[in-house]
């Protein structure tokens, strides 16, 4: 996979900025509980630490982020530390290939979030539920998508890499096309020269020998059996040279030359051979197909090499539809047994290479068939087996990019549970602050209403089922010494700023009112919002 490209310190710089942005603004818009300014600049120093390692350590980068929001709010949504919380999961998932050490780090921060809310959490239950909602929507959701943007890069580079080499195959693919075709008709004239030239040699040493022929006549037939070996003997040679040992190609089909006219064609040359036809199991093989030029080239072979290591030996060809022995299993096929006795003469044919039969096994195996030579009694025999519908050899081509389109699945998969579940847990979280939020609402009306003096049973009448969770007492005035005080929102907004009414309580009677402006309203705002409540 190629790396992202670095961006260098504009980028850095520019990425900090906006992380920055909402942890120094979100407190002067209401939007958090205002904190100290050096909170807030440390806050911004270790944004910049997990900027800088967000390349080479993302996940370090993700643990700042973190344990910033961690520090900030015990149940991790936070305004000034939630984009920066998502942008750093989203560069983890794209940017760290293993995916356990992420899943371990989201564990460790939901175990230390909960630790944190049962010691000082004000209500541990909907902070519980806010804290793995954040985590599940705000830090698994944007790292599932970086994972899922990674793969998606690296699928379309193996797409391309795939491309690249199934181009550089075809080009081989081709080459190797043009190179067995030269071997298949080099393989065809060997075999089909050859079976010819030792039809020569058989019929020129048959007038040889002829009674009542001139000596100057047989001295003639002589030199053209001799002219007919050497010929044998160099067009092996010629063949040799340009025949690979890797190929094997099947042979052309015979021009029109059943098995029957071969070994007709053979016997009227002067070969001794026998032909027995196929018995009831039966057809040979499909005339013109595959199995057929594969019968005609073994017979062809076999024939040939009778006539020049065995000369004057009788030559039995057999067919029969059906395979015996091993082939027997297979099904329908056709088979044929060529075998010859002991050679009646000496030969005066070169030996050669040997080469035919290991073509001929090699092409009938190709196919799915079976293929023996060897002695046999006095003689030698060969036997083929060719299935009715013979087999293609695979084509195996480069590998697929399936474990991305796995993987790609996986992240899928992923990606919509935590939707689903963060999805719930927003919900259910959502509308549980939006329940306590309404229902701890004191009217101000109501509020100017109370005096002091009043008996605490006379005023829960008009207070609202709820209290305030979350008191602001950092902008409350000090209370009463050994005062029980309770805050109410003076609206029910939500998401923003709202100024609270505290009441505190002693002896069973209201013994303090003060209002609590919102964060943002001082000086004549708070004495008008004052005079107003009072």
């Amino acid at each position: 996979m190629e790396r992202p490209r670095p961006t260098g310190a504009p980028g850095r710089a520019l990425l900090w900025a906006a992380l920055a942005l909402p942890a120094l603004t979100a407190d002067r818009l209401g939007l958090n509980e205002p904190r100290p300014a050096w909170q807030q600049a440390a806050g911004v120093a270790v944004l910049a630490v997990a900027v800088a390692l967000s390349r080479r350590l993302p996940l370090a980068a993700f643990g700042l982020a973190a344990a910033l929001s961690l520090a900030a709010a015990p149940a991790l949504f936070t305004v000034s530390y939630g984009p920066a919380l998502g942008v750093f999961a989203l560069l983890l998932g794209l940017r760290a290939g293993r995916a356990r050490p992420a899943v371990l780090c989201f564990a460790a921060v939901g175990c230390a979030g909960t630790v944190r809310i049962v010691l000082v959490g004000v209500d541990p239950a909907p902070e519980w539920f806010v804290m793995t909602g954040t985590l599940l929507f705000g830090c698994v959701f944007p790292w599932l998508g970086g994972r899922y943007w990674r793969q998606s890069r690296e699928l379309a580079e193996a797409g391309w890499l795939r491309a690249a080499r199934l181009e550089d195959e075809a080009r081989f693919a081709e080459e190797r096309a043009r190179l067995r075709e030269r071997a298949r008709i080099a393989q065809d004239m060997h075999d089909s020269l050859g079976h010819e030239l030792s039809l020569i040699a058989l019929r020129a040493g048959a007038l040889q020998v002829a009674p009542g022929l001139a000596d100057e006549h047989r001295a003639a037939a002589a030199d053209l059996r001799a002219a007919a070996a050497d010929a044998t003997d160099r067009l092996h040679h010629i063949i040799g040279v340009l025949r690979e040992d890797d190929d094997e190609p099947v042979p052309l089909a015979p021009a029109g030359e059943t098995l029957e006219q071969l070994v007709t064609r053979a016997a009227e040359s002067g070969l001794p051979v026998r032909w027995q036809p196929a018995g009831q199991g039966g057809p040979a093989a499909e005339p013109g197909g595959v199995a057929e030029r594969l019968l005609h080239r073994v017979v062809r072979e076999a024939l040939t090499n009778a006539a020049r290591h065995a000369p004057g030996a009788p030559v039995t060809v057999a067919v029969t539809g059906r395979a015996a022995g091993a082939g027997a299993g297979r099904g329908g096929g056709a088979s044929v047994t060529i075998t010859n006795g002991p050679p009646a003469q000496e030969s005066s044919l070169p030996t050669g290479g040997g080469t035919g039969l290991l073509g001929l096994r090699a092409a009938v195996t190709a196919v799915g068939g079976t293929f023996e030579a060897g002695p046999h009694e006095d003689g030698f025999r060969v036997s083929a087996y060719i299935p009715d519908a013979p087999e293609q050899q695979p084509t195996v081509g480069p590998p697929g990019p399936a474990r991305f389109r796995h993987a790609r699945r996986r992240v899928a998969l992923g990606f919509g549970t935590a939707a689903g579940v963060g999805v719930v847990l927003v919900g259910v979280s959502f509308g549980w602050y939006a329940y306590a939020e309404k229902h701890s609402v004191l009217e101000p009306a109501a509020y100017t209403k109370l005096r002091l003096g009043t008996p605490a049973a006379e005023v829960e009448h008009v207070l609202p089922e709820r209290d305030v969770n979350d008191p602001p007492d950092d902008r409350a005035p000090a209370p009463p010494e050994g005062a029980d005080c309770r805050y109410y929102r003076a609206s029910g907004e939500l998401f923003v700023s709202v100024a609270h009414f505290r009441l505190c309580f002693d002896a069973g009677r209201l013994v303090a009112k003060d209002v609590v402006p919102r964060v943002g309203l001082s000086g004549e705002g708070r004495e008008e919002y004052e005079e107003f409540a009072r």
